[in-house]
């Protein structure tokens, strides 16, 4: 892989990738080094891409939302709708499936859907 910084989502998941490939490598060999400078690079973008300034779980789906243009539907159609409406009215939490697919799809790190909020009973 060429190494070059990380400015788009896209670049963002062909970097992923390419961290799976090399997990487990030796430290010290070259593959083993490419793999902490990747891990440097995708948590740099991570940070700049979805800070973590105190956004619960449901903030970060929102900041995501508006960040792509996404709208409710669009998160009716990955999770359920109804479930959609509970989740950003704050009258569910996330299951992991739901994190795992809102984190898969919509390339939101799973480190900011698994935080606790307040459920609204």
């Amino acid at each position: 892989m060429d190494i070059r910084p990380i400015r788009t989502d896209h670049d963002h998941a062909a970097a992923l990738a390419e961290i799976e490939a090399l997990w487990g490598a030796p430290e010290g060999s070259d593959d083993g080094d490419l793999l902490d400078i990747l891990v440097t690079l995708v948590e740099a973008y991570e940070d700049r891409r979805w800070p973590l300034a105190a956004a619960d779980p449901v903030e970060a789906i929102e900041g995501a939302m508006a960040h792509e243009g996404r709208t409710r539907a669009d998160l009716g159609r990955l999770i359920g709708p109804s479930r959609a409406t509970e989740i950003l009215q704050r009258k569910r939490a996330l299951t992991l499936p739901m994190i795992r697919k809102i984190a898969k799809e919509w390339h939101v790190p799973e480190r900011l859907l698994v935080g606790e909020y307040a459920v609204r009973r």
